[in-house]
């Protein structure tokens, strides 16, 4: 009995560590179609347009004009289940379609120092198991979202270099659900219809960005960028219901719990070079490090006063034992003529997780990403970005209790932005 709940209580906080978006673990790489063209390389060391504010706060110095860029990224992500093991379902089509918006704006305010403001999705997930799928007990629908809003500063220390940094605003909203099996509750309960969990939650927090941006020689410029930690405290409920009333304390469960879990999304360091090969060929070559060892272990708080509930939910501790991870890019842009710019590139993504730890709201594997893009100026003011990606991801296992899958995902990703300046 007590270790239905414990998974029950785990939703809040699993759920939000998963992705089907075009990076791994839960990070969401969508933040302009200029820089996903070339798979995301360059990108602390390429500044195109506003959207700098979020992948290098200093290469804001670099733009001459006031700025406002906004754009759409659109998401279909695939997935192949292969099962074993329980009973149900087992289609794989549990992403539907997400849209991820971004949006900057940068203005300059003298000749060294520049201001910003960035809105952007860091972390997402969206995932919709149908309700008799196989890995119903433990999740059906995931709902989370994270919003960042980036107030930046940056200052030009001389002409071949810059710093900024900014103050990371960040909201979290997370709603799960998940079945519960009634034999698992008392074995007499075996055969009838589940129960029903349904948590919500929500928090605002604070962090930071930092960069640097340095121009090494006319044609080879390096970046560097800081993410901090971000330590999210979110409160919100879990709802209950369904629950058979075999007997007065199984009845009781059918309730509404205050619940709380302390989630810390993990820092990451992002540095990138561009060369310039000549005025029409580009190169970029980045890498990023990013520290999910933070996801050691997770502690969810349910509170009530009846003791009955007390001892099932409790206060509860899970290892997830992530892993630090690297990820790596190459990209090239050809200017085909004042107006049209051209964009490939390639990314290799390592996954936080592995077949021995992996789960059912986190079946993510090391990915392969290649993008292509295209911008074109419509006039000195205003330029309109264009990109595709295309996401092949390894094979990967699920083993949970009574849930024994095979997994493998893709996702074709599109993103549009318009740029204006003035």
């Amino acid at each position: 009995m007590k270790q239905a709940w414990i998974k029950t209580t785990l939703a809040l906080a699993i759920g939000a560590l998963s992705s089907q978006a075009l990076a791994n673990g839960l990070a969401i790489n969508e933040h302009s179609a200029s820089g996903m063209g070339t798979a995301f390389a360059g990108r602390s060391s390429n500044v195109l347009d506003a959207s700098i504010v979020a992948g290098n706060p200093a290469g804001m110095s670099k733009l001459e004009r006031r700025e406002v860029s906004g754009g759409l990224a659109f998401i279909h992500a695939l997935t192949d289940i292969e099962a074993t093991g329980g009973t149900g379902s087992t289609d794989g089509d549990m992403v539907p379609f997400a849209t991820v918006p971004f949006g900057y704006y940068v203005t300059p305010i003298n000749d060294k120092l520049h201001f910003g403001l960035g809105l952007y999705v860091p972390f997402a997930v969206i995932s919709d198991y149908e309700n008799g799928h196989m890995g119903r007990y433990h999740g059906l629908n995931s709902e989370v979202e994270v919003v960042n809003l980036q107030p930046t500063l940056s200052y030009k220390i001389n002409d071949q270099v810059s710093v900024g940094g900014g103050l990371v605003i960040s909201r979290i909203y997370g709603k799960l659900t998940r079945s519960i099996p009634m034999g698992k509750l008392d074995p007499l309960l075996a055969g009838l219809p589940d129960g029903h969990s349904d948590v919500e939650g929500d928090d605002v927090s604070y962090g930071y960005n930092l960069g640097v941006l340095v121009d090494v020689t006319e044609r080879l410029s390096w970046g560097l960028t800081y993410h901090s930690k971000v330590k999210y405290n979110l409160e919100g409920d879990t709802k209950v219901s369904g629950i058979t009333a075999a007997t007065p304390a199984l009845g009781s469960l059918n309730t509404t719990y205050d619940a709380a879990v302390d989630i810390t999304m993990p820092e990451s360091v992002d540095t990138s070079v561009t060369y310039r090969l000549d005025d029409q060929w580009t190169l970029y070559g980045g890498a990023t490090w990013t520290r999910w060892s933070r996801l050691e272990s997770l502690v969810i708080e349910n509170q009530t006063s009846n003791p009955v509930q007390a001892g099932v939910v409790g206060r509860v501790e899970e290892p997830l034992k992530w892993s630090d991870t690297w990820s790596f890019a190459v990209g090239t842009s050809y200017q085909l003529n004042p107006q049209w710019v051209l964009r490939a590139g390639l990314a290799l993504d390592e996954s936080p997780t592995n077949d021995e730890h992996r789960t059912t709201r986190i079946p993510v594997s090391d990915r392969t990403i290649l993008s292509l893009g295209a911008g074109w100026n419509i006039n000195r003011d205003m330029t309109l970005d264009l990109a595709y990606s295309y996401l092949k991801e390894d094979k990967g296992e699920v083993n949970q209790a009574g849930y024994n899958a095979e997994y493998e995902n893709s996702a074709h990703g599109l993103a549009a932005q318009l740029t204006y300046r003035f």
